[in-house]
């Protein structure tokens, strides 16, 4: 089996290689999965140059958190699982051709999807979704602001308001995006040059002040959704782009009870009921087969050149995500 580890923190480029290892074999109430996709987040590069919060503490770690894989071995006792199964692999260390799960860390896979949609239908829209849902009480005709939104989690919090009858104000880097957001059912897109007051832009876009902002970016990006949002708001950060930790103004937490929390996937998956975690599997299935979650895919690398592929997703510019693949001729 191959799988791509990184020794030391730095430059995804640089510090990510591939090594390889015997098959390993499944135990009791395990399977063995052999991933045909694996997903490339910004967490996962955040991680390997050691500004992400969840950072391994263990060195060398294996990135990644998504995954789409058929079952090839089972275990003894394993009983909702046969070979040949497709599944969606929970947890991490998926930067590789060959995992092994507890079976209940395989959750089979949508029938009849695609399977690069499908390694890709619960981090982003799973956090997505959550963030609309589970923070702050909203209700039709609310409005929420949000940077990043460029990213697959903003396209999808851009969907999902739409579906809920929220508005969003929607902040980019890039003008050739505006029409992409625009066409997602996104209310407003503010392209943030460096020049422009963004408190005051979002104030004037929104109809009423947004009660939710989500942060992607941290840093002074943070104090300006802070400064826009009504009184008694909050922040959701759930990422820290900017590789700065989130920056409010002190007189609007104290003054104007600003609130700032994080959220974070996995954090909910170790502390969501089987009920909540089912719930939201069945809600992200439909939306994957009604068409809601399809994702734009800028390139795909097999796992052996994993160099080319993290230094293409830490580029800007992209249109889509960067997949790895099992298959060595892709």
């Amino acid at each position: 089996m191959k799988r791509a580890i990184f020794r030391e923190h730095g430059d995804p480029a640089q510090v990510i290689e591939i090594i390889e290892e015997p098959d390993p074999q499944p135990g009791p109430k395990e399977v063995r999965v052999r991933n045909k996709v694996m997903t490339i987040n910004p967490a996962d590069l955040l991680s390997i140059e050691g500004k992400y919060g969840a950072e391994p503490i263990d060195l060398p770690a294996t990135p990644g958190v998504g995954a789409y894989g058929i079952v090839d071995a089972v275990g003894t006792s394993v009983t909702r699982l046969a070979v040949g199964e497709a599944v969606l692999p929970v947890g991490g260390r998926f930067w590789a051709d060959t995992v092994i799960l507890h079976e209940r860390m395989a959750p089979k896979a949508p029938k009849g999807v695609d399977p690069e949609q499908a390694a890709l239908m619960r981090a982003n829209p799973g956090t997505a979704y959550l963030m609309l849902t589970d923070i702050v009480a909203l209700s039709h005709g609310d409005w929420v602001v949000q940077n990043a939104s460029n990213s697959n989690v903003g396209r999808m919090v851009i969907r999902f308001a739409r579906e809920m009858g929220l508005h969003t104000v929607n902040i980019v880097r890039r003008a050739d995006v505006v029409d992409a957001l625009k066409a997602d059912g996104a209310d407003v897109v503010l392209v943030d040059d460096g020049q422009v007051d963004l408190g005051q832009a979002i104030r004037e876009g929104a109809a009423s002040a947004p009660k939710l902002a989500l942060d992607a970016v941290g840093g002074a990006a943070t104090g300006a959704l802070g400064a826009a949002l009504a009184d008694g708001g909050t922040i959701a950060t759930y990422g820290l782009l900017s590789g700065e930790g989130p920056q409010l103004d002190a007189r609007d937490v104290v003054f104007r009870d600003i609130t700032l929390r994080g959220f974070w996937l996995f954090h909910w998956y170790r502390t969501a009921t089987p009920d909540k975690m089912r719930d939201l599997h069945g809600f992200l299935e439909r939306k994957l087969s009604e068409g809601v979650l399809q994702t734009d895919v800028d390139a795909r690398y097999p796992l052996a050149r994993i160099k080319d592929a993290v230094a293409h997703a830490g580029r800007g510019g992209r249109n889509g995500k960067i997949l790895l693949t099992g298959d060595e001729n892709a």
